[in-house]
């Protein structure tokens, strides 16, 4: 997170329960500064409203797809903010069935690749949340 962000020692919770909704899983956790007044830096949240189709219209719209992350799986990410903002920030979502992964980060590294600092976050956590969330469960017999 440090150099994804620029902040030491950056303050994170959240939790995740991977067996809520059938086992999509819902949760979230968010990264903060640690100083002053602790602006958020990271959101990360796992939810069950799946929406492939606002992914396809958002990659119609111009974002750029994710690459392959889980078999299933489709995505986007985006990077930039508006001209009053600050054009570090960089997001990503993941649709896999009725799970959706969105990962934002609010701000990163002036000089930084940001869209690549949260593909990668994506690529290291979605496996995990997702995978394991929307694997096909074993029915109690």
């Amino acid at each position: 997170m440090e150099l994804m962000t620029g902040v030491r020692a950056p303050i994170a919770s959240g939790d995740f329960n991977l067996s809520f909704g059938d086992g999509i899983g819902v949760g979230g956790c968010a990264v903060y500064q640690r100083t002053g007044e602790q602006k958020k830096l990271l959101d990360i949240d796992l939810t069950p409203r799946g929406g492939e189709d606002w992914v396809k219209a958002q990659l119609e719209a111009g974002d750029k797809p994710l690459p392959e992350i889980v078999p299933g799986g489709i995505g986007f990410y985006t990077q930039g903010g508006t001209v009053d903002t600050d054009r570090t920030m960089a997001g990503a979502v993941l649709v896999r069935g009725k799970a959706q992964l969105f990962i934002g980060m609010s701000r990163g590294v002036d000089g930084r690749d940001n869209a690549a600092d949260v593909i990668a976050l994506m690529k290291l956590i979605a496996p995990k949340l997702i995978t394991d969330a929307t694997a096909p469960r074993k029915k109690k017999g």
